[in-house]
């Protein structure tokens, strides 16, 4: 029954009677959300990652998982074991149009799968829990967004340091005035930790031994086909544009999130950038626009905002390379982590303040020399906290029951609402580096590079205005059969 026409029933059946009964599952159908209830969860991506985001909704028993979905029965196979009743499938498309029973679902594959398999979800009225970055391009992130609130779909994007009380108190502090209006922000990683900045993979090699053709043609997804390789399956895909988004998209959702939370951040109005280069030959540094380089710096501008009166300018660079350690911060105190490798530091008018990676660690140094510190304990008033990855996945599940609109759901702290507008942040700086990196004519030292320029940004209408080339890189080309509608 459509989801209409069970409430139909619902409302009709219980004027008719009069009185309370109970409507057995079966009969209501999938999609069914009372309280008491537990879900029916499947997970699109089981191992790796996709392992722990459906382990940590499965919250102990407290739901049913119901399905598995994934290309290599190898990479899920703790996940297989851990859930012996679920029905396994390797395409989810296949899982969709067969199983009917399913009310929720994380995606945990590969970035370039995410938009097309968290549509199809939403599509289905299955309420998504998709793994950061929300997508692969800034096209399909605002699409997300949009067909979250059309499907009335209760959705969480998995970066679970949003869901850190110390985030909560970050807020806190700035809104109670103790830094000032923030000018400049500096974000930075040790990312990539996997190769990039490689030639292309060559030569055809064997397919794991639990993968088929068939199986690596749905691994593939909207993006072109290209023969098998390690050096793409499993992990590895991060450093190529076909199917990651480099450094920015493995930790910038988790690192540009606080500045984006507690500034009250919208789209930006410009971005602009540099990369790391190689050399092999004297003079002429290695073209490779497939992947993503091996570090880069990253420059977007906001305008100011009502929780901040001045434009901000926020700094990103990756590969290692990070900021100089502020005056104000005591030399014995590292930035960011313990071995600076991650960070946030935020600029205002009377101190900074600063996080680690996913929140952690949140401090402000004052001007007058006072350092202040997130108390022992401090948990915001979040329920949740104490839970694996601070009851990320648990607050969504619990919103899911609640319903579409429901306070539980408007108390999610990464909600399409929220995440699609921050990756489509977090991704604008990918836009830049493609555009940076693509030649545009001549080769060797006579090469032309003619988007290497500032970017000017148009939000609402997902544009480059001063550049169109650079607009390709707004979305992507996709394979036949895998287009996002």
């Amino acid at each position: 029954m459509k989801t209409n026409t069970r409430r139909d029933f619902i409302k009709k059946g219980a004027l008719a009677a009069g009185s309370f009964y109970i409507v057995p599952r079966h009969v209501l159908g999938k999609g069914f959300k009372a309280p008491s209830d537990k879900l029916n969860i499947a997970a699109i991506g089981a191992g790796g990652k996709g392992r722990s985001d459906i382990s940590n909704a499965y919250n102990k028993g407290a739901e049913n998982v119901v399905a598995l979905c994934d290309v290599d029965l190898n990479e899920a196979a703790r996940s297989i074991k851990s859930f012996p009743k679920a029905k396994i499938y390797r395409d989810f498309r296949e899982m969709f149009d067969k199983q009917k029973d399913i009310d929720a679902v994380t995606i945990s594959t590969p970035d370039h799968n995410h938009g097309v398999a968290a549509m199809m979800a939403m599509q289905n009225d299955v309420h998504v829990y998709v793994q950061k970055p929300l997508t692969h391009n800034i096209y399909e992130a605002r699409m997300l967004t949009e067909a979250a609130r059309k499907y009335k779909i209760v959705s969480q994007m998995g970066n679970q340091g949003a869901s850190n009380p110390e985030q909560q108190k970050m807020i806190e502090w700035f809104k109670a005035g103790l830094i000032g209006d923030v000018d400049k922000v500096h974000i930075w990683t040790n990312r990539p930790v996997w190769p990039q900045g490689i030639p292309v993979p060559s030569g055809k090699m064997p397919l794991p031994k639990t993968m088929s053709a068939e199986n690596w043609d749905t691994w593939i997804g909207p993006a072109a086909m290209v023969d098998y390789h390690p050096l793409y399956h499993p992990f590895k895909w991060r450093g190529w544009w076909d199917f990651g988004t480099g450094a920015l998209g493995d930790m910038g959702c988790h690192l540009i999130d606080p500045a984006f939370r507690v500034l009250e951040l919208g789209y930006p109005t410009e971005v602009e950038c540099s990369v790391g280069q190689i050399f092999l030959k004297d003079w002429e540094a290695e073209y490779i626009p497939e992947g993503c380089p091996p570090s880069s710096s990253v420059q977007v501008k906001f305008p100011a905002t009502a929780a901040n009166k001045k434009e901000v300018t926020m700094r990103w660079s990756d590969g290692g390379i990070r900021p100089f350690h502020p005056n104000i911060i005591p030399d014995d105190h590292s930035i960011g982590d313990e071995d600076s490798a991650n960070g946030v530091i935020m600029e205002g008018e009377k101190g900074v303040m600063v996080c680690t990676s996913y929140g952690q660690r949140a401090k402000i140094y004052l001007n007058t020399g006072e350092i202040i510190e997130v108390p022992k304990g401090y948990d915001a008033g979040m329920k949740n906290v104490g839970m694996s990855e601070y009851g990320h996945h648990t607050s969504w599940v619990e919103a899911v029951k609640a319903g579409f609109g429901s306070k539980e759901h408007k108390e999610l702290t990464s909600s399409f609402d929220y995440s699609g507008p921050l990756t489509e942040t977090v991704i604008m700086g990918n836009l830049a580096i493609r555009s940076y990196q693509e030649r545009t004519s001549g080769s060797g030292r006579g090469a032309k590079f003619e988007g290497r320029k500032k970017l000017l940004w148009d939000g609402d209408n997902m544009k480059i205005t001063n550049y169109d080339e650079a607009n390709k890189f707004v979305g992507r080309k996709y394979r036949d059969g895998w287009k996002l509608i």
